[in-house]
């Protein structure tokens, strides 16, 4: 059970809002890595040992570990159980269906993986993400305006008076709170964080593309940060790829510590 409590009182006591991202690919781990008997969780371990003191959550992208089959999913199963209980579980699976379909996914995530939450996708309706929200101390992450250039083609379209993004964002807010309800908002339109935050003042923000996709930290500070400080920023190959040697876990600390820092400047 993660509170919103929980995870403002951990923000509070890093001096760090860093979400690290595990999108791991066997293809660019370290090449010594792979003689272990699970190369993903060895690497994934390792990972979250160098970077726990400097990040509050960490975001497992389920594509990365799927793609293996079985084996896969044993790793993102070995990893939810090593991440730290102080630190926010995000399953990056974005869900989405009607009826029975998402119950299961979301026992799937919330109790065969015991996920903090889930990141969901909207289009189908709140019907299809409302079993998400049932679950007391987990929570659902809607994706709301991401930060590919494809996020043009449907999410920044105008509905009536206003874009689709922020039709999402209103709706959603109906089924969730902020107890249990954050929005995926892209670091590349920083910009837009305003009409976000006139929709969720209060709630938090997953905010992917700061880091190897060029998002401003600063930027989205300035617009996106709220009086629990909202927003959780998500990195993950500018920290977990610093390098494939052997030192990889050493210099993503040191990427992981950059950041933290620059967040306890801005928190200041």
């Amino acid at each position: 059970m993660f509170t919103l409590d929980k995870l403002v009182a951990e923000i509070n006591k890093k001096q760090s809002f860093l979400c690290v991202g595990l999108d791991t690919d066997l293809s660019k781990i370290p090449s010594h890595l792979l003689s272990e008997p699970d190369p993903i969780f060895a690497f994934n371990k390792a990972i979250i040992d160098a970077t726990e003191p400097f990040c509050v959550s960490y975001k497992i992208n389920t594509a990365f570990f799927e793609a293996s089959g079985a084996a896969g999913w044993e790793s993102m199963q070995r990893t939810f159980d090593y991440i730290p209980n102080n630190c926010f579980k995000i399953a990056d699976a974005k869900r989405g269906d009607i009826g029975n379909t998402s119950n299961q996914y979301a026992k799937a995530f919330f109790e065969t993986l015991n996920a903090d939450a889930v990141t969901l996708a909207p289009y189908m309706g709140n019907d299809s993400i409302a079993p998400f929200f049932d679950y007391k101390g987990k929570w659902g992450i809607v994706l709301a305006l991401t930060s590919n250039p494809g996020s043009a083609d449907y999410e920044q379209k105008i509905v009536g008076d206003k874009f689709l993004f922020e039709h999402v964002v209103e709706n959603t807010c109906k089924i969730g709170s902020t107890q249990n309800l954050m929005f995926v908002v892209g670091a590349t339109k920083p910009e837009e964080f305003e009409l976000i935050r006139k929709h969720a003042p209060n709630h938090f923000l997953l905010v992917p593309g700061v880091g190897a996709q060029g998002g401003s930290l600063k930027e989205v500070v300035k617009y996106g940060l709220n009086q629990n400080v909202g927003l959780l920023i998500n990195a993950s190959r500018s920290i977990i790829y610093a390098s494939n040697r052997n030192d990889f876990a050493q210099l993503a600390a040191q990427e992981a510590s950059k950041m933290q820092q620059e967040m306890a400047f801005l928190l200041a």
